[in-house]
């Protein structure tokens, strides 16, 4: 059995503070294989705020990684946003692009999605290069049979009906690459709204895997993360939302397990 921890949007300097310091204590009592944290730890990029996030993820105990979202750039420092956006990100949580991890049976590798300024008004929505795609894709094609599990900030197809848009520049073209090089799961944060959905290629056996917030930017939905389980017939995905005093199940999800011998070459 593999057990992932998926969390999102913390958003140190808008954080709910219960409720991280809860998550905490739930991740460190759950006994998972890994923690995937995708983007936005900090409000504004700030140092202080990258400082916050470091020391908390410092606390889970299970081998983390981490992406960084929009909102990991500099909000205020503005050389720093356009000459080196993802800077601090590095300095204070690790490797921006890629970053990978290998377990048996697990195979996890984590995309930037965010970009410091992009030709478009608004900053905040999504890129993914076709080099990211395609180089992801090779690195799956190459790992050890198990779970593939992608991880980047903004969806790369939208949700439907969801809070927020994504706009993810490459996303589909991206979505269908990943897909059809046998990923399970593409995991993604920035919409604040748990969901899974499949993507329209290869048969519809790739989901994409939405995470809630931490933060108290909530966007109809409580704060929350998800809990992820697969076993060699299923994955099993639980969206845990926060009740004021603890984490309770809020939507669990069952999908067919996408076995590595009949995955799409």
């Amino acid at each position: 059995m593999i057990r992932l921890v998926h969390l999102s949007d913390i958003h140190f300097g808008g954080e709910n503070v219960a409720a991280v310091k809860a998550a905490a204590d739930f991740v460190n009592a759950g006994a998972f294989d890994l923690a995937v944290v995708s983007g936005d730890l900090t409000q504004f990029g700030a140092v202080g705020e990258f400082e916050a996030a470091a020391a908390w993820l410092k606390t889970l105990s299970p081998p983390r990684l981490v992406c960084p979202g929009n909102h990991d750039a500099p909000y205020l420092a503005w050389w720093e946003r356009f000459s080196r956006p993802f800077g601090r990100f590095a300095r204070f949580i690790g490797p921006v692009d890629p970053q990978t991890f290998l377990a048996p049976g697990l195979a996890v590798r984590g995309v930037n999605t965010a970009r410091g300024v992009q030709p478009r008004l608004n900053w905040s929505k999504g890129q993914i290069a076709p080099r990211q795609a395609a180089e992801a894709a090779r690195w799956f094609a190459a790992a050890p049979p198990g779970l593939r599990v992608m991880v980047c900030h903004h969806p790369l197809a939208e949700m439907i009906g969801g809070p927020m848009t994504a706009r993810v520049w490459g996303g589909e073209a991206a979505a269908r690459v990943l897909a059809e090089g046998g990923v399970d799961l593409v995991l993604s944060g920035h919409i604040h709204a748990p969901f899974v959905w499949p993507y329209p290629f290869a048969g519809g056996r790739t989901h994409a895997v939405g995470a809630g917030t931490l933060s108290v930017r909530e966007r109809g939905v409580p704060p929350g993360f998800n809990t992820i389980e697969a076993d060699a017939g299923e994955i099993r995905i639980v969206a845990h939302a926060w009740a004021g005093s603890h984490f309770e199940p809020f939507r669990t999800w069952t999908l067919d397990r996408v076995r590595a011998d009949t995955a799409p070459a």
